[in-house]
């Protein structure tokens, strides 16, 4: 991906970072409140959103500015009525072409103002009207997106599949604008494994500028590869991939984050995933999941056990942490069978014990015959 590409936006509509910035409101702590109040209020004053105002006043138990609403409603009002007027003197005069254009200009207008459910209409009765396939795929996009802004499963699961089925072999470009768009919703229902395999395949191709820069689509890559890919994986598809380490020389934070587990140096691992968690507190997509996420710590310890006895205190020192915080970590670890070793408390050891597949076949085995003498015992009964 070039550079002097990864600032190229295009159209947001809906703004997905208005999705951000509400969400950075409902937190409790937060840095800079009166900075994202302030470029919320600039986004909604700016769009006239008086719609899309009246439901955030609601939901951030906000007091709600009575002449700005007005003033907002009376904009809005202005402008539906001079786009009905656009739309139906096109429906007199002009052809399907124009009558069609003129719907769509009004779709957009209406969920750029926050208004979901008029646009939601205005979007189907005008998907009805669109014969060409680009510009059926069009709206669909923009239903995907109006999923995501308002993260309505339902409406981005049945729109993904009907953006499938219209793209079918064909539309290079608009297939892996799909990918991104699944990939996001991936994350947000914490299929990371299903969310890497999307990123990856368009990380090379990347054009959903409507969703987030190339930066921040690179750092979601990252986090969920790094979660979800084996270590043989992802050397070959991260750490190796050039268009991601491009990016990352402009970000030092994920790149190290990446590095450091990769290269083994676990206590500036460990700093990094602090790092990585507080972002992930701060984002919208991210959030709900950052406490299942930071069990990157199992990662780390399973590779580190991957080949070695050890004790605890070089474990603990190769953390960066205790003694006894690695002994409670691994003790909860392994009691929920997470990792596969045991502690041998008077030695201070931990030696691993996972299964190879040789036990495992040997096991499958035993449990194979101890089903058939049961089987043949209860058909002995039966026969009597």
């Amino acid at each position: 991906m070039p550079l002097e590409n990864l600032e190229d936006e295009g159209l947001q509509n809906p703004d997905l970072r208005i999705a951000q910035l509400k969400f950075l409101l409902t937190m409790e702590r937060v840095t800079d409140r009166m900075l994202s109040e302030t470029e919320l209020m600039d986004a909604i004053k700016a769009n006239n959103m008086a719609p899309y105002y009246e439901g955030l006043c609601k939901d951030l138990k906000w007091q709600l500015d009575s002449d700005l609403q007005s003033k907002m409603k009376k904009a809005n009002e202005e402008e539906l009525k001079r786009l009905d007027d656009v739309l139906e003197d096109a429906e007199k005069n002009l052809g399907e072409s124009e009558i069609r254009d003129a719907m769509m200009a009004k779709a957009e207008y209406l969920i750029r103002i926050g208004d979901k459910e008029g646009a939601l209409t205005a979007f189907r009765k005008t998907y009805d009207k669109t014969v060409a396939l680009g510009h059926r795929l069009d709206i669909v996009f923009y239903l995907l997106r109006i999923g995501l802004f308002y993260m309505d499963s339902d409406l981005i699961t049945r729109n993904s599949e009907k953006a499938k089925s219209l793209i079918g072999g064909g539309d290079w470009d608009r297939r892996n604008r799909l990918k991104v768009y699944q990939g996001l919703y991936c994350v947000a229902i914490r299929d990371f494994k299903q969310a890497a395999e999307l990123f990856l395949d368009t990380v090379s191709t990347f054009t959903s500028y409507e969703l987030m820069d190339y930066k921040t689509f690179v750092t979601y890559t990252v986090y969920v590869c790094m979660i979800a890919l084996k270590r043989p994986d992802l050397r070959e598809k991260v750490i190796k991939g050039a268009e991601i380490l491009e990016v990352l020389h402009s970000l030092p934070s994920v790149r190290q984050y990446l590095f450091s587990l990769y290269e083994c140096r676990y206590s500036v691992f460990f700093q990094s995933l602090a790092t990585v968690e507080q972002e992930m507190k701060k984002d919208w997509l991210f959030a709900p999941h950052y406490r299942y996420y930071v069990e990157m710590r199992i990662q780390a310890y399973s590779q580190l056990l991957e080949s070695y006895l050890l004790t605890l205190g070089y474990m603990a020192e190769a953390f960066g942490v205790s003694t006894e915080f690695i002994d409670q970590e691994l003790s909860r670890f392994i009691a929920a069978g997470r990792l596969h070793c045991k502690i041998d408390k008077v030695n201070e050891i931990v030696e691993t014990n996972r299964p190879d597949s040789k036990m495992q076949y040997q096991e499958t085995i035993k449990k194979g015959v101890l089903l058939l003498n049961r089987v043949q015992k209860l058909s002995r009964v039966i026969n009597m």
